[in-house]
């Protein structure tokens, strides 16, 4: 997926709504801080998720992370090759290395949610 057309949460998750289907991942940047990444567990399909709320975590060598929602809805898919692999996470956050994908309500919108820009500018004013 193109990093330009998708949304970003404060919390480094990136969103991509498709009809009533959004897509969760976890962004470069993320990926990218948290290094070798070991473990993630993620919730069942059918779990209802909260915006905001956590839904899993992330483990690697350096900490564990909670995952977060950028949206409420119910699990409609995990991706289940993280299980075995999930390095695939730091080697194709916006593609093979998804999360999870979220069955939502209809007329929900991603407006909530920060563009690329503003999603940049934040990580900009977290380095320094």
């Amino acid at each position: 997926m193109d990093p330009k057309t998708l949304r970003y949460a404060k919390t480094h998750e990136w969103a991509y709504l498709e009809g009533n289907v959004c897509t969760v991942g976890l962004t470069k940047f993320a990926v990218d801080q948290l290094t070798d990444i070991i473990y993630i567990d993620l919730p069942d399909v059918d779990d209802p998720v909260t915006v905001g709320d956590s839904f899993g975590e992330i483990e690697s060598v350096k900490a564990v992370s909670d995952l977060y929602s950028p949206v409420s809805g119910d699990v409609s898919a995990v991706n289940e090759k993280l299980q075995t692999d999930p390095t695939l996470i730091s080697s194709d956050p916006y593609g093979k290395g998804w999360l999870i994908k979220v069955k939502v309500e209809k007329g929900t919108t991603l407006d909530h949610l920060m563009t690329l820009e503003q999603y940049e500018e934040q990580i900009a004013s977290e380095e320094h």
